[in-house]
């Protein structure tokens, strides 16, 4: 009987399409979420030890920034295409 339980949620597409969506949009909203706190906490540490480099620190922050935010969206249009594909 469970051999069939889990045939059948394999041999069901929409479900299978629902769950993968769902994980592809959790993991690939939680990881650039934390990706971005990192980032954002250690650019105001370097700033409150070295003032006069803040300018240069939040140029390479604000770039990183993008960076993990693009993959963010990246994992969206995956997700999408999974969805809807």
């Amino acid at each position: 009987m469970e051999n069939e339980v889990a045939t059948g949620f394999m041999n069901n597409l929409p479900a299978v399409k629902s769950l993968a969506t769902a994980i592809a949009i959790g993991l690939g909203a939680a990881f650039p979420a934390l990706a971005i706190g990192m980032i954002g906490a250690k650019a105001v540490e370097s700033i409150g030890r070295n003032p006069e480099a803040a300018p240069k620190i939040q140029t390479a922050m604000i770039l990183c920034v993008a960076f993990a935010e693009a993959i963010a969206i990246y994992t969206l249009v995956i997700a999408l295409i999974i969805k809807f594909v």
